[in-house]
C-alpha cells in the first residue's frame, strides 16, 4: 500500500503513511480573519485521531490557533521561530521546531524540513519564522508538503528514499483571491516545478477553499478563480515531459497512490 492523501480545503490535507495520520496546516473553520470557506467542510473524521500535524509558516490560513486548540493529542512540527508563538499564544505544549534541512522522528516516520520561498511573517505585526515545506518518508512511501512556495531549485535535491523517489507531491497551485503575491506558485510554476520534482503523483492544493468575505464568488471571474487553477495545472502537466499524474481532488475527496 501506498501513501493515503485527502485534501481537506486550502493547505490542509491528510497525509496517511503506515498507520500514522498526518494534518497540514488544519483550518477547520468556517471563517478566519477576512476570508470565509466557501465550499463544504471536510468530513470530520478526516481531522480526528490525528498523530502529527505540520505548520509550514506563521501566516493566518495555514497557522490557526483555533483549529490547532480542535488537536490537542497532535504533535505538531513548526519551523524555527514559531514555537514560542504557539506555546504561548496558542497555548500548545507538543511542538518541535525544526530549522531548513533538520529532521525528527514521530511514530515511526522521518519528518524533514525543507526549504520554502515565502514570507514567514505572522501578520501585522509579527513574529516572524522561517517558512518551510516538509518531506514525509515512511515504510509505505515519501510525501512532499510544499507548503506555499515559488519554484525553487531545492525542489530537484529533496532527501528521500533513493531506491523509491517521490511518491506524492502536494503543490499549490493559487491562492484565495484574485491575485498572487511573491512566493507562491500558480499553474504554469507548479507545472515547472514537476520536472524538478519527478513525483510519481502530484495532488494541486491551495485552491478553490478560501475567498473575501467582502467580495461575492457571483462576480466575474470569482467561479474560474475558485474552480480552474487544479484543472491548468493538470492540462500545463499533461503537456509537459515530467510524467507525473495529476489527481484533481475535491475537498473532502480521497486519493490511494501505490508506490512500486
Amino acid at each position: 500500500m501506498g501513501p493515503s492523501v485527502s485534501f481537506l480545503g486550502h493547505a490542509s490535507t491528510l497525509i496517511e503513511i503506515d498507520g500514522v495520520r498526518v494534518l497540514t496546516d488544519p483550518l477547520l473553520r468556517s471563517r478566519i480573519t477576512f476570508l470565509r470557506r466557501v465550499v463544504p467542510a471536510a468530513p470530520e473524521e478526516m481531522s480526528q485521531n490525528i498523530d502529527v500535524v505540520l505548520i509550514s509558516h506563521l501566516h493566518h490560513d495555514h497557522c490557526d490557533l483555533e483549529s490547532l486548540a480542535m488537536l490537542p493529542d497532535a504533535i505538531i512540527i513548526a519551523p524555527q521561530g514559531a514555537g514560542g508563538y504557539l506555546r504561548t499564544r496558542g497555548k500548545l505544549s507538543n511542538v518541535i521546531e525544526l530549522n531548513e534541512g533538520e529532521s525528527t522522528q514521530v511514530r515511526g516516520l522521518i519528518f524533514t524540513a525543507v526549504h520554502a520561498d515565502h514570507d514567514g511573517l505572522r501578520p501585522p505585526l509579527g513574529p516572524r519564522a522561517i517558512a518551510l515545506g516538509y518531506v514525509v518518508s515512511g515504510n509505505d512511501g515519501t510525501v512532499y508538503f510544499a507548503g506555499d512556495t515559488d519554484v525553487i531549485p531545492e525542489m530537484a535535491t529533496l532527501p528521500m528514499p533513493e531506491s523509491r523517489g517521490l511518491d506524492v507531491a502536494l503543490l499549490p497551485v493559487w491562492g484565495w483571491g484574485p491575485n498572487l503575491g511573491p512566493g507562491h506558485m500558480n499553474p504554469q510554476r507548479a507545472a515547472d516545478a514537476l520536472d524538478l520534482l519527478q513525483a510519481k503523483v502530484a495532488v494541486p492544493i491551495h485552491w478553490g477553499t478560501l475567498f473575501p468575505a467582502m467580495l461575492k464568488t457571483t462576480l466575474p471571474g470569482s467561479r474560474a478563480l475558485l474552480s480552474q487553477p487544479p484543472r491548468q495545472f493538470a492540462e500545463l502537466a499533461a503537456a509537459g515531459g515530467s510524467g507525473t499524474e495529476v489527481l484533481v481532488t475535491e475537498p473532502g475527496e480521497r486519493v490511494r497512490t501505490t508506490h512500486e
